[in-house]
């Protein structure tokens, strides 16, 4: 879905670096060169980057409309 904002383990913010994360992957960069760039170094806050799947278009269209 959204990348959560706080890492769960740690607390750790990590959301304000998922575009730069999402960018750097899709130019075909390294994920551990990407992660190490970004300052993460703790495996709990880089789980958070190598586990997350992009869901919100799939589920977008079932979501209750304001209309």
């Amino acid at each position: 879905m959204i990348i959560p904002v706080r890492c769960f383990s740690c607390g750790g913010l990590v959301a304000h670096k998922w575009e730069k994360f999402s960018e750097k992957i899709a130019a075909g960069e390294e994920m551990e060169a990407v992660l190490d760039e970004l300052g993460f170094e703790r495996y709990c806050c880089r789980r958070m980057f190598v586990s997350h799947l992009d869901l919100i278009k799939e589920v977008a269209p079932f979501s209750a409309s304001l209309e």
